[in-house]
């Protein structure tokens, strides 16, 4: 779905983690560490800072599928529409790769992390979320 989406691609940021935001109160102030800027649709842009935005942070972990929900949803509101189809299989398979990868890199540092497990455990609802 990722590869083969007929939406217009954007450039944006392709490391959206909680170490990479600043806020200002609860307005996004900027977001830096643009070395990982990528050219995507938006909505894999929304779907993979969906599912990663509280990493790196104080509790260093990936959103949760209701987190991930809430982020695109409110992504909407703020966008001043809802997502089409298309848009919501981007978002929630993008958010899904960037877990799988995320999942790889803690597997290698830690073997007997959680990430996986994790991932596992989420990754059909994940995928039913996508396809809803």
């Amino acid at each position: 779905m990722l590869r083969g989406a007929a939406l217009p691609e954007e450039v944006g940021p392709g490391d959206f983690e909680s170490q990479n935001i600043r806020w200002n109160g609860d307005k996004l102030q900027e977001v830096h560490d643009w070395d990982s800027a990528v050219a995507r649709p938006e909505a894999a842009l929304a779907g993979s800072a969906a599912a990663a935005f509280p990493a790196g942070g104080p509790e260093n972990r990936p959103a949760t599928v209701a987190e991930t929900e809430r982020f695109l949803s409110e992504y909407a509101r703020a966008r001043g529409r809802h997502r089409t189809r298309e848009e919501s299989e981007v978002a929630w398979a993008a958010g899904l790769w960037v877990l799988a990868f995320n999942a790889k890199k803690a597997s290698v540092a830690q073997p007997n992390g959680s990430a996986a497990t994790r991932l596992a455990g989420e990754a059909p609802e994940r995928l039913r979320s996508a396809d809803a």
